[in-house]
């Protein structure tokens, strides 16, 4: 959030960036970066606009009526206010004339994930005299870098999301070493009791699939449609949960049901071993330390999969970015399939990598993990111990 206090540090992002200052734009919430950055409470349905030039105070631009929510918008700082169209333009133009700015805007929509401004309001900035460039860098080092707290929750979140995953496959293997019945949504809801007991959030529920299910990578289990557990097939189990205010913890498992099948074991260690190479690549590219871009990562697993014959079910990103916001967070995504992911990953830097396998009415295979680039540039991935073999249940 843009405060006093987190205002240096996004000055000396900007100035990185080469850029004169950062300009943020809402509308009823169509850009999430500005809303989350300015964090405005109270009804804001007009126009709003915030300067944060390389040096200086931030210059806010707001509607007559609509001052409450600026209430908590220091007093050093500017503020302008406007009522009609005309006056609005004037004071964007008073802010950007003649300077190189950036914004939420991302040519050809390469990185939508920082592609919010309207093309009305990048065509009214532009006439104004501006110069636009992408925020992405800025995006990333303001709201996508974790801190030394947050990647410190993200150890424990991930120790404990592990620990789920596991105790998940022993009630589904006593179960069927018993011949009882259990179901997806059984398996779902017991990771659910376990995420509330502890006190953790985990944002939506977890994804349960067996057999032909997990082909469908955004499966949902129902009571309403329930499907037991049939030996002789795959279960995934895909799961997240965080600290309150803390970084969440992403994973994806895979065990067999019973001894498993050649094919189950084809897919299995294919997709295994993509998420090893992208792993891999990291290392090699922090250890030469050089420039790290999501999209290479993406190729690297990509690259595994594409070779064992699999590529056309490897249907999704390699990964996404996780920040202190959100489980799909603001920065950079481990893609060049999707997207054509153009950040840096940057010290800071959180994201998942998990490369999956997709076979419509035959087999869903994915394996997830977390990484994270510190302060120095070293990589941690988490959990501890991440799968590498195929449990049989």
């Amino acid at each position: 959030m843009l405060t006093p206090e987190t205002l240096p540090a996004l000055q000396r992002a900007i100035a990185d960036a080469g850029v004169d200052g950062w300009l943020l734009y809402d509308f009823r919430g169509v850009n999430p970066v500005a809303n989350g950055a300015l964090a405005l409470r109270g009804m804001v349905s007009r126009r709003i606009f915030c300067w944060v030039p390389r040096d200086g105070v931030p210059a806010a631009i707001t509607h007559n009526i609509e001052q409450g929510p600026w209430r908590e918008w220091p007093a050093a700082w500017k503020k302008e206010r406007y009522s009609t169209w005309q006056e609005l333009e004037r004071a964007v133009a008073g802010l950007v004339r003649g300077k190189r700015i950036a914004m939420e805007y991302s040519p050809g929509d390469a990185v939508p994930y920082v592609d919010y401004v309207p093309a009305g309001v990048l065509e009214l900035v532009r006439a104004a005299g501006a110069t636009v460039v992408c925020s992405g860098e800025i995006v990333t080092r303001f709201t996508a870098a974790w801190t030394a707290a947050q990647m410190a929750s993200h150890l424990r979140a991930a120790e404990f999301v592990a620990g789920a995953a596991h105790a998940a496959f022993a009630l589904a293997g006593d179960a069927l070493a018993q011949g009882k019945a259990i179901h997806e949504h059984e398996l779902r809801d017991f990771l659910v009791e376990r995420f509330t007991n502890a006190g953790l959030d985990y944002d939506h529920e977890p994804i349960v699939a067996a057999g032909a299910n997990a082909a469908d990578p955004h499966y949902a289990p129902s009571e309403k449609r329930p499907r037991a557990l049939q030996r002789g097939e795959l279960l995934l189990i895909d799961l997240w949960a965080r600290e309150p205010k803390g970084i969440f913890a992403d994973q994806t498992w895979m065990a067999a049901l019973g001894a498993p099948s050649a094919r189950a074991v084809e897919v299995w260690t294919a997709v295994r071993d993509a998420r090893d190479a992208a792993i891999a690549r990291l290392r090699e590219l922090v250890a030469a330390g050089k420039p790290i871009r999501g999209g290479e990562i993406d190729d690297a697993a990509r690259a595994v999969i594409v070779q064992r014959g699999f590529g056309p079910h490897f249907t999704h990103r390699t990964g996404h970015s996780i920040d202190a916001r959100n489980l799909h967070g603001a920065g950079p995504n481990i893609d060049n399939f999707e997207t054509r992911e153009e950040r840096l990953l940057i010290p800071g830097s959180g994201f998942s990598i998990e490369p999956g396998v997709y076979i419509p009415g035959e087999i869903g295979v994915r394996s997830e993990v977390n990484a994270f680039l510190d302060g120095t540039g070293a990589l941690t991935v988490t959990p501890r111990e991440y799968q590498r073999d195929l449990p049989v249940l």
